[in-house]
């Protein structure tokens, strides 16, 4: 059975799913929506509906800088471990 969502719930996925950073596919998972209805949403919004484009520009940082965020913390993981498994080499070099 088909869902009616409302006009303002609408607007408010096109908001998120243009501003969050999140994919649009997340957008609608998280939403509970198809993802070609919020796609179809998108498309059929008013230029007043969307959000401008300096929100758009920020979300577009917003997730490059979660990535880069994402790639450092693991890097950060990798050279604990390697500094714990180098300290456990000079260790057994002592003895």
């Amino acid at each position: 059975m088909a869902r009616k969502h409302n006009d303002e719930f609408k607007r408010e996925a096109v908001r998120i799913a243009l501003t969050s950073g999140l994919t649009r596919r997340q957008v609608a998972s998280d939403l509970d929506v198809g993802f070609s209805t919020l796609a179809k949403w998108i498309q059929q919004s008013k230029p007043d509906d969307l959000p401008p484009a300096a929100d758009i520009d920020l979300a577009k940082e917003n997730e490059r800088l979660r990535k880069e965020n994402r790639l450092l913390l693991e890097e950060r993981e990798v050279l604990k471990k390697a500094t714990v498994f180098f300290a456990n080499q000079s260790n057994l070099s002592v003895m």
